[in-house]
This record gives structure tokens, sequence and C-alpha cells, in this order.
């Protein structure tokens, strides 16, 4: 090994092992090796095998220079290997087992590599702090959520404190109760708690677990060197402010993906972290809809809806009379086959197209796109808006209430759609977003966060540029 690559800096990179949290450090492990740093990313010896499975058995050779490396999860074999393992399971094994191999790995990669100097691991693989801090390596935390997300958690305590949860009983998620306005949240001014990550609620089997772990996650986090955040200065600077009173320092670098698409060195690009297979025919269908034609319907990887509710959906598109592109991926529907009526699919022959997972960035940046259904995960959140293009909201879980929040109420870019869907309230969202005032006004809000997020990625002075130029120095010298 050459003395040039050893003095590289080396940084090795945690996603926790969910899609969501894997896109968004992919595309951030990237950038930092276009920046003159030795990466190391570290899956799941499970989520290793799915992106092979999905991407082909030589999609992650890599380079000298950006390898990818494995640890186990913990976890017995799941039943479907397609499926997105359970939140609750994974985060428990993860803090439980995740420790030692990851230690192992760090002296293997000292050893027959390249000395780490420094760890990039995603806020809630805590353990990474444990291991950072006795091998003397400093270490950022990637929040791969909203800033916005982050603050609640944050209050997580507090809100127990002044009495607001954990709910009383189940009742009270439909009593009314959960309109209740929050006025303890720094810069959330008008959140409800119901906007709030759902875990304090406690009424699911595991949110007591969840709550407990993302409240030490938390307090670990106070402890890094830094925090990184798929996010920019113009969108949520106010809140970025909030964390930066009680947190390290906090950089927002995003969106990652504009500054991916910025990388001059190309021989990263066919590395991707899909671990569904993509069915790029959709772009080709997309080529044949008029511009500003079509609605794109994706929950993401997580989210789970009854049969019932992929019916009220189904019925609630077809009505809408605009055409459509709906993702629906393997497990999308709670311990059932994805079947849709075949009522549904004679109706809508022709202007909807099914696949089980896409290229997303390229279809919202597709000119035939006019609108969004999504779950609100932060990706298609933060994607959705730097491609000008408003949303209809349907929050699962976590951050995505508080995402959906800030969406409709603080950025003007989405209308939110009740948990208890119905068709006619899809059919009528679905009409407005597409074709009324309203859905007007959000596609220019949506336009000018497009604007400024563009701007922020810009060389030299854009906010997220600058950003990334400070995290980078304090990467390279390992404090603050």
């Amino acid at each position: 090994m050459g003395s040039k690559q050893e003095a590289k800096p080396h940084v090795v990179c945690v996603p926790i092992p969910a899609q969501g949290h894997i896109n968004p450090m992919l595309k951030l492990a990237k950038i930092l090796h276009s920046k003159g740093f030795l990466v190391t990313f570290v899956n799941t010896e499970f989520n290793h095998q799915r992106l092979l499975n999905a991407r082909g058995s030589s999609a992650l050779d890599g380079l000298p220079s950006f390898r990818f490396e494995t640890i186990p999860d913990g976890m017995p074999p799941p039943e479907n290997p397609d499926a997105t393992q359970n939140v609750y399971s994974i985060c428990k094994s993860t803090q439980e087992t995740c420790l030692e191999p990851f230690k192992r790995l760090i002296a293997k990669l000292n050893g027959s590599f390249s000395p780490v100097t420094c760890i990039v691991s995603d806020l809630l693989m805590g353990f990474t702090l444990d291991a950072a801090k006795e091998l003397d390596i400093p270490e950022f935390v990637f929040w791969t959520g909203g800033a916005g997300s982050l603050v609640c958690y944050d209050q997580y305590p507090n809100l127990v404190e002044k009495g607001f949860m954990p709910l009383k009983d189940p009742t009270y998620v439909t009593n009314g109760y959960l309109d209740t306005v929050v006025d303890c949240i720094p810069n959330m001014d008008g959140i409800r708690l119901r906007d709030i990550p759902p875990f304090i609620r406690t009424v699911n089997p595991g949110d007591e677990f969840m709550v407990e772990f993302t409240n030490s996650q938390v307090q670990k986090a106070k402890t890094a060197s830094g925090i990184i955040f798929n996010s920019f200065h113009e969108l949520e600077n106010d809140i970025l402010s909030t964390l930066a009173s009680t947190f390290p320092p906090c950089y927002g670098v995003g969106p990652l993906h504009l500054l991916e698409n910025k990388i001059d060195d190309k021989s990263l690009a066919s590395i991707g972290s899909n671990l569904w297979k993509e069915e790029a025919e959709c772009l080709t269908w997309l080529d044949s809809k008029p511009p500003s034609s079509v609605i794109y319907v994706n929950f993401g990887s997580i989210a789970v809806m009854t049969s019932q509710q992929l019916v009220e959906f189904s019925w609630g598109l077809a009505n809408s009379n605009h055409p459509f592109l709906w993702i629906m991926r393997p497990g999308m529907v709670s311990g059932e086959s994805t079947q849709l009526p075949p009522e549904f699919l004679k109706e809508t022959s022709g202007r909807g197209m099914l696949v089980g997972w896409c290229p997303q960035e390229q279809v919202l940046n597709h000119q035939s796109i006019r609108g969004f259904l999504t779950h609100c995960g932060w990706n298609s959140t933060i994607e959705s808006i730097s491609s000008g293009v408003p949303m209809i909201c349907w929050p699962f879980f976590s951050d995505q209430l508080t995402n959906c929040w800030l969406s409709c109420r603080k950025w003007g870019v989405a209308m939110e759609i009740e948990n208890d869907v119905k068709r006619d309230e899809v059919e009528k969202l679905v009409i407005e977003l597409m074709s009324n005032d309203k859905g007007k006004e959000m596609r220019k809000n949506a336009v000018d966060w497009k604007n400024k997020a563009n701007e922020a990625c810009t060389f030299p002075s854009g906010s997220s540029v600058v950003n990334l130029e400070k995290m980078i120095h304090q990467l390279q010298v390992g404090k603050y």
C-alpha cells in the first residue's frame, strides 16, 4: 500500500439497515470520496446480500478507495427475504449485538487497508459512538430525517414531564386529544400531538422500547463531533439553530442527491443502494405522457397498509381520471399479497402503470410528473421539494408525521390525507393537486423551494457547499 493512500483520511460509513437510511448515507459517502477520503461502507450481511440480489453480483465491487464491508445484524433470517426487516427488532438487535463485530472490523481495516481516521454513522446506530470513544476515533452522526423530527425526539422527556404523553388509553388516538397544540417545542409553533413521531403514545407493541431507544440514541448523539443533515439552510435554518444550542455543530449539507450529481468523477456512478430491482421501463411509459399530467404514488420502503386501504387508494386514483405511476413493493400490504381489484385494473388500463420499484429521483424530475402521493419519508420529501413537485401526504409512522406537518403548514407544498383513507377523499385531493387552485399554489411554492435547493448546492457560496467544506475540515482534523 502506497504512502499516498496511507496519507488520505479514511472514513467508515455505517447506515442503519433500512432502505431510507442506506440511500442518503451512500450519497454522502460518494461525496466524501470525491473530496479525497478513502471510504469503507458498512452494510449488514443481510442487506449486503439484498443489494447483490437486486443489482447484480458485481454491483458492490467498488474501487480500491471505496470498499464495502459487512457486520452481522444479530437477527434470524426472515421468512420473506425481499421485505423490510421489523423496525423494532432491528433497532434492538443492532444495539445489543453489533458493537463487538464493529470493533473487529475497525481492527481489520487498520491492519489490512488503511487506519480509520473518522466514522460517520447513522444517529440511530449509537453503538458506533461507544466504539469510537473506546478506540479514540472522532465520529460524526448523520440524521437521515428532517431536522424538525429530531427536535421532536429531543423533546420526548419534556412531553412526558408535562403530562402530554404517553396516552392514558387507546381511545385518546381517536377522541380528538391528539389535536392538542404543543407549545413547548422550539420553532414548531402550532404543532399538534398528532404531528410528533408517535412512538411516545405507547399504544402499540414495541413503542415503549422505541421511546427508550430513541431517547438513548439522541443523548449519545450529543457526544459526537458533529451532526450531519440531508437538508439545507434555507429550508430549516430556524430548526437547525435550535438544535445547535443543545447538540454538537449541525451541518445542513443537502439535498445530497443534488451535490452527488455534481461529482465530476463518475467511477462510482453505477453503485446504487436500492434493495429492490428498479424497473426503469416506467421512465419510457412516462415519456409517452403529456407534461405535468401524471401523479406519482409511492409509500416508501417501510409503510404497510391493509387490503382495504389499498382498495380505497385504488378507486380514489381511478375516479380522479388522472394518469398515475404507482410503486407497489413486496410486503406493502399487511400479511397479504398486493392484489388489486380486477375491475380497477380494467378501469385504469393504459392510464395507470404499476411497478415494484423505480429510480425515484429520475421519476420526480420527469416532465410528465405533476404531483406525488407519498408516505412523507424524509428522502421522498426532500427529493420532491428539490424537484418542484407538490405532495399529498399519508404519513405512516416515525418522522413522517412531522415531515408532513412541516410540508403542509410551514413550507406550503403539501396536503394531508386522513390515516383512515377513503376513496372519495383520495379522488378529491388528487384532483385538487393536479388541476385546481390550491394545487397550483403548492406547485409554485415547490418550484420556489426547488430554486433555493439548487442555489444551496451551487459552488462556491451555496449554503450546503459552504457547510460541506466546514464539515469536511472537521472530519479531517478530528475535532471541533
